[in-house]
């Protein structure tokens, strides 16, 4: 499969999609190779006059005053990348890596950034080569862009650094994979350093790929949650439409839709549907459609603006030609992503609040009326506690990764750069925070699963039936103790390869 690029139309499924895929290949739209070659026609005819220009003809940040002389202009750019390749700490994921590379040909290819269509072109054929630059993660404040780590993964393009080359499956010198792909290093010419990196496409990396899998695990939320109500012979009576309709948020009648949908043909249901002496479940069960569709909601919010960065120009400066005009202003600033990524984090470690919640109530022998900790031999055997101690570790460290960083800002560039969005270090603490809710869904999956072991023969509902379907293929009930570890691995595997959730889908048809 080839995508397409244009500027305009990248869809975060898409990007996903071509990002861990690392067979994937990309081109240019040919509409974009015209766009971009008017662009460079007018930044190469303003060189010609001398104009005074940001980061062309003048240096950087508080440099900006500083003329550079026509000759000096290749070193000028070159400069730029070796001197903002100052980052540190880890590297970044290689998915994140390989959507950075996209996120940034889609903006080039806007036609806004006076960059050779050469050049842009170049970052293609080493995207479909399979080489994914070594960059370390640390070193973004998110408000000239991403500037540490576009340079570093421009500096490997010009030969310099480390690359890893996904058809080798090694980390080997930028030069030699270059030699061994044919590639030139790349030779930057006026303006295109300073193209490259400015711009927010590191945290944007984070936040598609973040928002992608975010939406699926509202999804498996929901799933978990169904689970959970067969395990502990809840009710469904909380999940009426007729309640949802007197409070119309789009999440919350979503989430009680699909409880509904999962739940349905459940025998497991209809046991305990006349004579049962509870009138109402507790506020994990009861309320879920109201905690999960808020961070739905709040989820699409940030889909919505991570669409629009995905497709926005956020170079400095950006070039008109139909006006003729070079415009200096701030669209590389994240304070749009940081906002949107802290907001997610705050909706993501609150679907893992609630889920820990819930495992905690299955493996309660006081309040689930099942087996202590789901085991039949409690005592000798420590069943699933431990599991949910995994569980509530997990989303107290969410608790304090949510935490907004974009609240934060300190400056930069001798004060030039006075306000920081701090958006890059919103998107890895929301990283972070996504995969341990994914963590804190499989455990609940996994114990929901060993509560409904113990209503056999009673069935589940068509959907949760599934998804219990589905986990017992892979780990069998927990008869004596073993290494949970292994279990929860097993689990979370289902969850983040979209098993259960294709399983369900299959069984009851797309969920909201």
């Amino acid at each position: 499969m080839v995508l397409t690029l244009n500027g305009s139309t990248l869809t975060v499924g898409a990007l996903y999609g071509a990002a861990t895929s690392f067979t994937e290949k990309v081109r240019l739209a040919p509409s974009a190779v015209t766009a971009m070659k008017r662009s460079r026609a007018l930044v190469e005819e303003w060189l010609k006059n001398d104009e005074v220009i940001y980061g062309v003809t003048t240096g950087f940040g508080e440099f900006a005053n500083v003329r550079i002389p026509f000759d000096k202009i290749e070193t000028l750019q070159r400069n730029l990348i070796v001197s903002h390749a100052a980052g540190a700490g880890d590297p970044l994921p290689y998915e994140v890596v390989r959507a950075m590379m996209l996120l940034r040909i889609n903006a080039l290819a806007k036609g806004f950034s006076g960059i050779r269509p050469s050049t842009v072109q170049f970052i293609v054929s080493f995207f479909n080569a399979g080489l994914i630059p070594v960059v370390p993660s640390q070193g973004s404040v998110g408000s000239s862009g991403d500037l540490v780590q576009l340079s570093h993964m421009v500096l490997t393009m010009m030969g310099h650094g480390r690359i890893y080359d996904s058809r080798s499956g090694r980390v080997g010198s930028a030069k030699q994979l270059l030699t061994s792909r044919k590639l030139k290093p790349l030779r930057l010419t006026a303006k295109e350093g300073l193209a490259l990196i400015n711009g927010t496409q590191m945290m944007t990396a984070f936040a598609s790929l973040i928002t992608h899998e975010a939406l699926q695990l509202a999804k498996l939320s929901d799933i978990a949650c169904a689970m959970s109500v067969e395990a502990l012979k809840g009710t469904d009576k909380a999940f009426d439409p007729r309640i949802h309709a007197l409070r119309p948020y789009t999440g919350q009648q979503n989430a009680a839709r699909n409880l509904l949908r999962l739940m349905k043909g459940s025998g497991i249901r209809e046991s305990h549907r006349h004579g049962d002496d509870r009138v109402q479940d507790a506020y994990s069960l009861r309320c879920a459609p109201q905690v999960h569709g808020a961070s739905r909601d709040a989820l699409s919010y940030v889909a919505d603006k991570v669409s629009i960065e995905i497709n926005s120009a956020n170079d400095n400066p950006l070039i008109f030609p139909n006006e003729k005009e070079h415009l200096e202003g701030g669209n590389f600033h994240g304070q749009p992503m940081a906002l949107a990524m802290d907001f997610a984090s705050i909706a993501l470690s609150e679907l893992a609040n609630i889920s820990e919640r819930r495992t905690e109530r299955m493996v309660n022998g006081a309040l689930s009326r099942l087996p202590r900790f789901l085991t039949k031999n409690g005592g000798l055997n420590s069943g699933l506690m431990i599991a949910q101690y995994t569980a509530a570790s997990l989303v107290s460290e969410n608790k304090v990764l949510a935490h907004p960083a974009s609240v934060d800002s300190i400056p930069t560039s001798a004060n030039q750069e006075d306000h920081n969005s701090m958006g890059s270090i919103a998107a890895q603490k929301c990283w972070r925070i996504l995969k341990n809710a994914q963590t804190v869904i499989a455990i609940e999956m996994m114990t929901a699963a060993q509560g409904i072991d113990f209503h056999a023969p009673l069935k589940c509902g068509k959907g949760t039936g599934s998804a219990y379907r589905t986990i017992r293929s892979f780990i069998p009930h927990l008869e004596e103790d073993r290494v949970l570890h292994d279990d929860i691995q097993k689990a979370l595997e289902l969850v983040r390869s979209g098993t259960i959730l294709n399983n369900v889908e299959r069984a009851v048809g797309t969920l909201a």
